[in-house]
């Protein structure tokens, strides 16, 4: 008899394995290598240049695919496309973690 939770460990495993090895980011390596990235997102991921997204606190899943769809060339920026050229799938994931890990505060307009 399956009973649902073995069927939940069933599903939980099939994820696991399909989503290929695992590469545990680091927080720490991500912000040592943020540091190419301030000039045009700032120290903190609050973007400077007019032109440059604000990453912190941004889905360490979405920096991540944007920063590999820009290193696959399926994403073009002038500066982005090399950049991301020349990081590694753990430097990319570094990166996301780190970004990730700031937090950020939004406060609504009064009304």
């Amino acid at each position: 008899m399956i009973t649902s939770r073995s069927a939940a460990r069933s599903v939980l495993a099939i994820l696991i394995l399909a989503s290929g090895p695992a590469t545990a980011a680091s927080v720490s390596a991500g912000r040592a290598a943020a540091g190419m990235c301030a000039t045009c997102h700032g120290q903190n991921g609050i973007a400077v240049a007019p032109d440059a997204p604000n990453l912190a606190g941004m889905s360490p899943i979405y920096t991540a695919a944007q920063l590999k769809a820009f290193k696959s060339g399926a994403r073009q920026h002038q500066q982005m496309s090399i950049i991301a050229e020349g990081l590694s799938d753990e430097e990319i994931a570094d990166l996301a973690a780190w970004y990730a890990a700031i937090e950020i505060t939004a406060t609504p307009p009064a009304e």
